[in-house]
């Protein structure tokens, strides 16, 4: 997209962030920690064999917005047992980013995040950023009834419970999909992507698709803390 900055955001009052491979980069593979863990939860509720149920899980996680939502309607799984297991893993690997931190926090208006992980992974990232204090707000899958993005019910009662306005607002996130609905609620979009020759064997391609050329992606970045500071 060839706008301006001015232009784009001006007028934006709160700025709405995701939280994994979007406030971190995906190179340093945190979230594969994550991914390994639902793997082998997938494989214990269906005793399918470690490669079948990382097929399973990838395909609850492209037609189901989380894993977690297509193990719930399908097998009756207990949404806090599978955050607490999947959560247990090393943060070590966020680095500290107080360039990012200071980007973050010169932006005039509310500063919120909104993932479909939980509040306690979001705040345990947050330490190891130096942003704890940083945020007005985080929004969980707890907080939209464990409907995920990019299902539109999770933006409503997001918007809802922070009153915020979507035509005053920008989404920033790594997954093109989960940026359709807020282009049509009226919202700025900006996808945070991995540079193009990033590759993991536990990614799949549709979880690097680019929105360039697409309607519901205003702007695309490497780099966000360097995005925000050219505002």
């Amino acid at each position: 997209m060839t706008v301006s900055a001015e232009t784009s955001f001006s007028h934006i009052t709160d700025w709405v962030f995701d939280l994994d491979n979007t406030l971190y980069p995906r190179t340093c593979n945190l979230f594969a920690q994550i991914d390994s863990l639902i793997t082998d939860y997938v494989a214990d509720v269906t005793g399918l064999a470690r490669d079948e149920a990382r097929v399973l899980q990838k395909a609850y996680y492209r037609d189901n917005g989380t894993t977690l939502n297509g193990l719930m309607a399908f097998h009756g799984v207990d949404p806090d047992h599978y955050l607490s297991v999947v959560h247990a893993i090393d943060y070590s690997p966020v680095e500290a980013d107080p360039a990012l931190v200071e980007a973050i926090r010169r932006l005039p208006g509310r500063k919120l995040i909104f993932t479909n992980a939980d509040t306690g992974h979001a705040e345990s990232v947050l330490h190891r950023l130096g942003a704890i204090d940083l945020f007005d707000g985080i929004f969980d899958i707890r907080a939209t009834g464990y409907t995920p993005k990019p299902e539109k019910p999770a933006y409503d009662r997001f918007l809802q419970h922070f009153g915020v306005a979507p035509d005053r607002a920008v989404m920033f996130d790594d997954l093109e999909k989960n940026l359709k609905t807020p282009h049509e609620l009226g919202m700025r979009t900006v996808q945070v992507i991995a540079g193009d020759d990033f590759v993991h064997s536990q990614v799949d391609e549709w979880e690097l698709v680019r929105g360039e050329d697409q309607a519901h992606i205003h702007h695309i970045t490497e780099d966000l803390g360097d995005f925000l500071r050219r505002l």
